[in-house]
């Protein structure tokens, strides 16, 4: 598993004093004959083991600080642990600030440190115990480095973690007083030997409190920044959820008006049929038992032959308005066929019967449809060329099926005579007609519009959504 940066900090933070501590002792003892006496190669031995024991004895606070910040052990966040009011552990530099969203992430500047870093509970805030930390390392690599310049390399840990153990109004303090330490190594020891030393001394210190100061705002501000940024990307993923939801919710929506526009047509074909069977075969039933009772009643054998060739004849009416009925109830023509397919035969048929010029055009992408917008348009093709056959007397016509985008358009013309359409009385019980066709498209949330004037021809287009078939 690969590790992450902060892992990578948390590590240094945890070994880097030991490491930095154990180089700076090495490479000073070597040049401890050059720079030291006997009582000042005693006092630094004293210092380093007094410097070792301070970083066990902070180690050891740091693994107590994160037992007790650990979910479920004792005492933690009932201020009644080990660690109670006590500092963070392992600090992370702000210029490599912690996932702001990760539960223990703490404000702008200060980001995700302490002994919750990686365990779900919140890192507390510096307290006694970091800053009394801070200072008595910080005094003791003072103190080596007065016996030894070398130990400004145990010092130097002092600017990466005081934006982190220290309180904010104490940060650059400590930024500062490791700045002096390190002049003081860079510049020839402390205290400076001579005015030339004390030149130096203040130019270094003034180029180390500067890059210090200046490189722990940038760290502060890019630590504000990527806070900034993870809030961003919470709010555009909480964004993405909701526009998801609603996305999911407009399917259910749009299912449920599909499903009631289905049960709508089906109420309205039922409606529809009834009404036929009311005035077709229901009426030639009654005639044709009117017929037959005239014929038993007469002995007029030539006027028992009229009134049985007049029940024939309504037999015969009857029959075909039965199986135009049956018919009616659902468009053979899309059973094996496409919509495309279905209106160009339907074209073909209509142009054969009537004997008018006809010419069927699909624009745009074919896609496939769903059944309950298939058989609306075919069954408005039907209609508007039925019209046209019965009212236009028309030479030519055209029906155009447009696929355009998310929704679709078919457009029947002809040349006919056309009409006013305010002069046309609307039918009783609503009939088939323009009426119907509109009746139809708004069941699927469409349109039906018309443009027609005396002597200049009749068009008629329906417009519905683009449902696909699931």
């Amino acid at each position: 598993m690969a590790t992450t940066v902060e892992e990578r900090w948390q590590q240094f933070f945890r070994w880097g004093p030991y490491a930095l501590l154990g180089i700076a002792t090495a490479i000073g003892a070597a040049a401890a004959d050059l720079i030291m006496d006997g009582t000042e190669l005693v006092a630094g031995a004293a210092l380093v083991l007094t410097a070792l024991a301070l970083e066990l004895g902070w180690g050891t606070h740091q693994r107590r600080t994160r037992a007790a910040a650990e979910p479920g052990t004792a005492g933690a966040g009932t201020g009644t642990g080990p660690a109670a009011g006590t500092a963070a552990d392992t600090p992370v530099p702000a210029s490599v600030p912690a996932d702001p969203l990760a539960p223990g992430a703490s404000s702008p500047g200060r980001p995700g440190t302490g002994p919750a870093a990686g365990t779900g509970a919140p890192a507390p805030a510096p307290g006694r115990a970091s800053v009394a930390y801070f200072c008595l390392r910080t005094a003791l690599a003072f103190a080596l480095a007065w016996l030894n310049p070398f130990f400004a390399i145990y010092a130097c840990i002092g600017y990466f973690d005081a934006e982190h153990l220290l309180p904010r109004r104490l940060a650059r303090v400590g930024l500062l007083v490791t700045a002096v330490t390190m002049a003081g190594s860079q510049s020839g020891g402390l205290p400076p030997a001579s005015l030339v030393n004390w030149v130096a001394f203040g130019g270094l210190f003034a180029l180390n409190a500067c890059l210090a100061v200046v490189f722990s705002h940038l760290g502060t501000k890019e630590a504000e920044k990527a806070a900034e940024r993870a809030a961003t990307i919470t709010e555009l993923a909480r964004t993405n959820a909701r526009l998801e939801q609603a996305l999911a919710e407009n399917a259910t929506l749009q299912a449920q008006l599909l499903l009631q526009a289905r049960e709508a047509g089906v109420a309205d074909e039922r409606r529809r049929l009834a009404a036929e069977i009311h005035d077709t075969l229901a009426q030639g039933l009654t005639g044709i038992i009117a017929q037959l009772q005239v014929v038993t009643a007469t002995p007029d054998p030539a006027r028992a032959r009229v009134h049985l060739q007049r029940a024939a004849d309504l037999a015969r009416h009857s029959l075909g308005e039965a199986r135009r009925s049956v018919q009616n109830l659902g468009p053979v023509a899309l059973e094996h066929a496409t919509l495309p397919e279905a209106l160009k035969k339907t074209v073909a048929d209509w142009s054969e019967r009537t004997g008018v010029t006809a010419r069927f055009t699909v624009t745009g992408t074919e896609e496939p449809l769903h059944d309950e917008v298939a058989a609306t348009l075919l069954r408005i093709a039907q209609e508007a060329l039925a019209n046209a056959e019965r009212h236009s007397g028309a030479s030519r016509a055209g029906v155009t099926l447009s696929y355009m985008g998310d929704e679709i358009t078919l457009d029947v013309r002809d040349d006919g005579r056309g009409f006013d359409p305010a002069a046309v009385p609307a039918r009783a019980g609503g009939g088939f007609g323009l009426a119907g066709m509109r009746a139809r498209a708004e069941r699927l949330a469409g349109c039906v519009t018309l443009e027609t004037a005396p002597g200049e021809g009749t068009a008629i287009s329906a417009r519905v959504p683009l449902v696909h078939d699931d």
